[in-house]
């Protein structure tokens, strides 16, 4: 029998609303399959850091060192102000355990409206591998003269050759097992970002050459990408590029895909410890109110078994949803919907862990 242990971050507003919910799904699948899970709480999040200053001490980063998986809420503190909690707790954690790979998939699913016209389930399924922990968000630069007529900011885009080589190779990877078109395309700027997309267009071509023959490499540059993810999302299998370029364009995706009540992500350490968490903010208007969307949350559960190696229980838990979806019972994603279908975010992880159960 497979034991995992699960560190538990609900985080902010309705962050623990939604995880409890996917938690709940996760350990239906879980007892399906003979799996055992190990969960511990952790409140790290706006009110604990207005109850102690504290956001997230080294101690706890070297606990998460011992887990097989974070599964986090949210993060975002209407009384903490923008960027502490963010950067404190979500880039820390992501630096910290080297999680230097943001995988979003890109999926529309049966009766979730995409406000892209005539397209359905069958053009929106895509991934996006986003490159995490390096470029622009490390910080290179900074500000000279602040405040004055003179002041000077600088911020620069850094790449080594290993951060790059090792985004891409787990890019490749992700398009031979999803079998899909077998097709990985590089988003970049060749024309105008000329040193750094140069690596990265060299190191891709001598990659997919050497390593990854059976998988067909095309580019495109970013601005391309967006144009043709409204147009002609069924062209993509898998995306993959750098950190400002990902942020960007995978926020696209998500509302491709339905918005962010459906959208899901995970922060991937190959070979260490790797967090997975809903798109979507902490919608603090909405704490207690039993009225969020936990699909999104529910979601990120079913790719934090995939990434286990737990794939029947992450399946099993992705039919569930669609079930749930195709039962119509949810007519939109909003709160407002939710409320207006009779249901609430509780409702909705008991139907889909029943689901779960049984589908």
């Amino acid at each position: 029998m497979a034991s995992y242990k699960i560190a538990l971050m609900g985080g902010d507003g309705t962050g623990p609303e939604v995880l409890r919910e996917a938690v709940k799904v996760v350990r239906a699948a879980a007892d399906r399959f003979g799996i055992t899970l190990d969960t511990t709480d952790y409140d790290f999040g706006g009110d604990r850091f207005l109850r102690t200053g504290e956001i997230l001490p080294d101690s706890a980063i070297e606990e998460f060192r011992g887990f097989d998986a974070i599964f986090l809420g949210a993060i975002g503190h209407p009384d903490v102000k923008p960027g502490i909690l963010e950067k404190g707790i979500l880039l820390k954690t992501r630096f910290e355990l080297d999680q230097y790979i943001n995988l979003r998939p890109v999926k529309l699913y049966p009766n979730v409206e995409t406000p892209l016209k005539d397209k359905g389930p069958e053009d929106i399924d895509f991934v996006v591998v986003r490159e995490n922990s390096a470029g622009l968000y490390t910080g290179f630069g900074g500000i000279q003269r602040k405040g004055t007529p003179y002041e000077v900011a600088v911020q620069s885009m850094v790449y080594s050759r290993n951060e790059v080589d090792r985004c891409l190779k787990y890019a490749f990877q992700v398009a031979r097992k999803r079998n899909k078109t077998n097709t990985l395309t590089l988003c970049g700027k060749t024309n105008v970002l000329t040193y750094v997309y140069d690596l990265w267009e060299r190191a891709f071509h001598e990659m997919g050459e050497k390593e990854f023959p059976d998988i067909k490499r095309e580019y495109a540059h970013v601005d391309a990408t967006t144009m043709w993810m409204v147009k002609n999302p069924e062209w993509f299998d898998v995306i993959v590029t750098g950190n400002m370029f990902g942020d960007i364009i995978t926020d696209l995706g998500a509302m491709v895909q339905g918005g962010m009540g459906i959208a899901a992500g995970g922060n991937i350490n190959p070979e260490g410890v790797s967090m997975f968490e809903p798109i979507g903010g902490s919608a603090p208007k909405y704490t207690g109110k039993n009225c969020i969307n936990p699909l999104a949350c529910i979601f990120a559960g079913q790719m934090l078994l995939d990434h286990l190696g737990e794939e029947e229980a992450a399946a099993c838990v992705e039919k569930a949803c669609v079930a749930f979806l195709e039962s119509g019972v949810l007519p939109g994603m909003s709160a407002k919907d939710i409320k207006e279908a009779g249901m609430s975010t509780t409702k909705i992880g008991d139907a889909i862990a029943e689901l779960t159960a049984k589908v």
